[in-house]
């Protein structure tokens, strides 16, 4: 799941960078409160990954997601993209965990040979 997990955020860590740039061009906020809420947002992502073996991470990934779709308030194309890191979140978790728990069943399982 880690892996999958890290995947998904250090895309969003891009994802949010170029949204900040976009933000600024378009004169959305000051520049200074862009790149504080962008860079907020982007450091988040990296603490996210170096957390992704505690419990409270996947609360805390989901909470990151909800930002990014209100993102779209400001930006509206993060409606979007937010929804799509939402959906790559939920299928990083999911699947992750499938894997995790098949690896564990191969783990336990006696060798045959």
């Amino acid at each position: 799941m880690r892996t999958l997990c890290a995947s998904t955020l250090i895309g969003e860590f891009f994802v949010i960078g170029f949204a900040g740039l976009v933000a600024m061009q378009l004169g959305a906020a000051s520049t200074g409160t862009v790149w504080l809420v962008s860079g907020v947002a982007m450091a988040f992502c990296v603490v996210l990954c170096g957390m992704l073996g505690r419990p409270a991470a996947v609360p805390a990934g989901w909470v990151l997601q909800a930002v990014l779709v209100a993102g779209g308030f400001v930006l509206p194309t993060m409606f979007f993209l937010g929804a799509c890191f939402a959906g790559l979140w939920w299928a990083s978790v999911h699947f992750g965990q499938k894997i995790d728990e098949a690896k564990a069943r191969f783990a336990a399982e006696p060798d045959a040979a």
